[in-house]
């Protein structure tokens, strides 16, 4: 069982984690998680509606991934998740979210999640972000970056071209910055009365994962340490795999 406790419906670390699960679920299900359990710190109609932008694959006999509408985000706060910039404070919560999304803490991982994005890695995946761009592009969000077919096949992505590095490493500098534009302008700005927190709380509450085996031993653990900071869903996998063998 996979546990994931999200922020609130238009938060970034909620918008990837859908994206990354979207993605990796196949991969999920041949390691043996068969129910994923996604908690969102928003009303029930707001969850949905995020699940409906991203194509989210919840319902029907066939699913496993199942959504929580908790809009105190108590549940969050239970497992232990960070409760972002000086919680207790007496300062408005929207000056706590920029004094976080510009790198003061604690939490303190803001800025490093941020700027991988635009510096790009190496040794990175970026499968499920071209998947996550083609999504956003087909949904007619910008930018788009990916050349289509007839049959929406990816033939060409605008990252092949950036000099040095286009066709060596992983994950080109911008390339996950890029998805993240494309969820700020086309979901969460776009979307932001349908997608809000509906309590202060929560708009500076982190999430965090968790996969569980069958016995109740805890098999991954996961707490966001910033915004953007999300688990890496190839780690994950590998040290399931490890833990199997």
């Amino acid at each position: 069982v996979m546990l994931i406790l999200g922020g609130y419906p238009g938060d970034f670390n909620t918008v990837e984690y859908a994206q990354k699960v979207r993605y990796f679920l196949p991969q999920l299900r041949e390691k043996g998680i068969d129910r994923i359990m996604m908690v969102i710190n928003g009303e029930p109609s707001s969850c949905r509606h995020l699940a409906e932008l991203l194509d989210l694959p919840i319902g029907g006999d066939e699913s496993i991934i199942e959504l929580f509408s908790d809009p105190t985000g108590e549940a969050g706060r239970r497992f232990g998740v960070s409760r972002g910039f000086r919680p207790d404070a007496g300062i408005p919560a929207q000056l706590k979210l920029f004094c976080m999304g510009i790198g003061i803490g604690p939490p303190w991982n803001t800025l490093p999640a941020v700027l991988t994005g635009y510096f790009g890695d190496p040794n990175g995946k970026r499968d499920w972000i071209e998947a996550s761009l083609k999504q956003g592009q087909l949904a007619g969000r910008w930018p788009p970056v990916l050349e289509l077919n007839d049959q929406n096949d990816i033939l060409k992505n605008a990252f092949d071209d950036t000099p040095l590095v286009g066709s060596s490493w992983g994950r080109r500098p911008f390339e996950l910055a890029t998805l993240r534009l494309q969820n700020l302008i086309g979901i969460q700005m776009k979307h932001a009365d349908r997608l809000k927190h509906v309590d202060e709380r929560c708009l500076t509450q982190l999430g965090g994962c968790t996969v569980v085996g069958s016995g109740g031993d805890v098999v991954f653990s996961w707490i966001d340490q910033g915004l953007c900071d999300v688990p890496d869903m190839e780690q994950l996998l590998e040290g399931m795999i490890a833990r199997a063998m």
